[in-house]
């Protein structure tokens, strides 16, 4: 098993309402059986600014002895082992967040390793007749450069933009309508504040943008704002979008429950993997929801995402970051987006088999350790 911190300057920092991201992370795990198959993923490393030597060090240090030299019957039964074992660790530290990232990698490097064992696609696995391509949107778009950043994801293929917001509203309403007055037809706009606002703010801000015909509003306010102020946000103008900060199927449950959402969001890199977030799927499908995975990471867990999508059907998008990011962009397991479409590739499981050159030189801490040692 090994772990790999990667980190890639940037010449733009990518911003959020809550915070700045200044250079571009990834954690990419590597697991390999006794017979030599092998599989990869990919943990959430986003934030906080040191997190993908952490999630490294997590994974060796913390989780790798319990993985390695044990059998497991399937997938499934390590991720619901893993989560069960390591749940006092996570409280004893105030740590769950992390350990559900590594454990999320470890899900998809599994899930890609029995694919590859197979010679099918992970999506084929999972699900028999998966499409070979999803829809798609471009996402990390900032609201202040939003013009010229849509017209170069426009030319890239995508149709719908989704375009961060939360840093001034009192001026986002206009740009939003004026971005939205110069889309073609066939066209859509999306907007994310990134838990920006509180229930009266983010109320007075929908109410000001219900003539621009936004598909969502994604995390107006925090994910763990009480469930009095979802369901009176979700009875406004604009349609409701969230998961990504969500963890763990009892959490994901109250939501359906709730019915807030009309669009939910897990992330495989944050929590559950491939495991957790084709069970989230398959239920927000049955309760006349769509499944839209979140992901703003490296190439890996993007593909996963991919997969995991087109096993689970409906009308859901793919969230594909626009912003560089070499840690993703140099993978070619796929064949990219056409005319809006994300294409999967016919490769066994993710496609991926060893790491690209400009990922490699971007590795800034590797740990590995071995059944019975360290």
């Amino acid at each position: 098993m090994t772990g790999l911190a990667c980190r890639v300057p940037i010449a733009q920092p990518v911003r959020t309402s809550f915070g700045v991201m200044r250079n571009r992370p990834a954690v990419f795990v590597r697991i390999e059986d006794v017979d030599g198959a092998f599989g990869w993923g990919e943990a959430f490393a986003n934030w906080p600014a040191a997190g993908a030597e952490h999630r490294v060090n997590l994974l060796i240090d913390d989780v790798a002895h319990l993985v390695l030299g044990r059998g497991f019957a399937d997938p499934p039964a390590m991720f619901h082992a893993l989560s069960g074992e390591t749940r006092i660790r996570a409280l004893q530290c105030g740590e769950p967040g992390p350990f559900r990232q590594v454990i999320a990698a470890l899900d998809i490097a599994c899930w890609d390793m029995v694919a590859r064992r197979q010679g099918l696609p992970l999506a084929a696995l999972l699900s028999a007749g998966a499409p070979a391509a999803v829809s798609a949107y471009a996402s990390g778009i900032h609201v202040d450069a939003a013009s010229a950043e849509i017209d170069r994801a426009r030319a890239a293929g995508f149709r719908v933009f989704k375009v961060k917001v939360g840093f001034d509203a009192a001026r986002e309403p206009d740009r939003l309508r004026a971005l939205a007055a110069g889309l073609a037809e066939g066209e859509h706009l999306l907007a994310d504040a990134n838990q920006a606002w509180d229930r009266a703010s983010a109320r007075e801000f929908l109410d000001a943008v219900s003539d621009v015909g936004l598909g969502w509003m994604e995390e107006p306010i925090p994910a763990d704002a009480p469930d009095e102020d979802w369901q009176a946000l979700a009875d406004g103008p604009v349609r409701l979008a969230g998961g990504e900060n969500l963890a763990g199927t009892a959490a994901y449950d109250a939501a359906l429950r709730l019915g807030a959402l009309g669009f939910l969001q897990p992330d495989v890199a944050k929590w559950g993997g491939v495991t957790g977030c084709l069970d989230v799927a398959r239920k927000a499908l049955a309760a006349g929801r769509t499944y839209c995975p979140h992901f703003l990471g490296g190439g890996i867990g993007l593909a996963a995402s991919a997969h995991v999508l087109a096993a689970a059907g409906g009308p859901g998008l793919l969230e594909v970051d626009v912003n560089p990011n070499p840690l993703r962009d140099a993978f070619a397991s796929g064949g990219g987006l056409v005319d809006g479409r994300w294409r999967l590739g016919a490769g066994a499981g993710l496609g991926i088999v060893q790491l690209p050159d400009e990922v490699c030189a971007a590795v800034t801490h590797t740990r590995t350790a071995q059944a019975g040692r360290g």
